[in-house]
């Protein structure tokens, strides 16, 4: 049994979810999203709010379950609240701006990296070393965030780089005489 899926995904006010075959769409205060679901699952629309079941007791039909009833739940999810991704930047002149759709990193290459910043997604500098993702899709703030990270991962020795809020880096001692 899915411990996931077995939850129905609540429904806040404002938020308004149709449902037509496998398709789920959310409307909210932040915009609309929709999601087609796998043919192993049925969806419902209740009291209780979205229910995801599946159609039967076959290990793929429950591996879609918990699947399926987290992707409705992050489509509920986008369009009230919204979803964002914080970065960090630590090494010596290492530096984030923000010049329109483009993010304009320092991270000591020879030359400056220019994010252009996807539709949807909207990226934001508090300070020179914080850099925060965020929209409403949860998988394209989550990639955009990681396509930032992949220009300059923490590096074991030192820990400069570009690394998630709150992520640990393993450090290594160097080497000895």
């Amino acid at each position: 049994m899915s411990r996931i899926g077995k939850k129905p995904v609540q429904v806040p006010q404002g938020v308004e979810v149709n449902l037509s075959g496998q398709n789920v769409a959310a409307k909210g205060p932040k915009g609309e999203l929709a999601v087609t679901l796998s043919d192993y699952v049925t969806v419902a629309q209740g009291d209780e709010g979205v229910t995801v079941t599946p159609i039967d007791k076959t290990q793929t039909a429950r591996s879609f379950w918990g699947l399926s009833r987290s992707m409705v739940e992050n489509i509920v999810t986008g369009v009230s609240e919204g979803f964002s991704r914080k970065l960090e930047l630590q090494g010596v002149g290492y530096r984030a701006q923000v010049q329109g759709k483009t993010l304009k990193l320092s991270l000591g290459f020879s030359h400056d990296v220019d994010f252009a910043v996807p539709e949807g997604i909207t990226v934001d500098c508090p300070s020179q070393t914080e850099i925060v993702v965020s929209g409403i899709d949860k998988q394209k703030v989550g990639q955009v965030a990681s396509e930032i990270r992949s220009y300059r991962p923490p590096e074991p020795y030192k820990g400069k780089g570009v690394r998630y809020e709150g992520e640990y880096v393993f450090r290594k001692e160097g080497k000895k005489k």
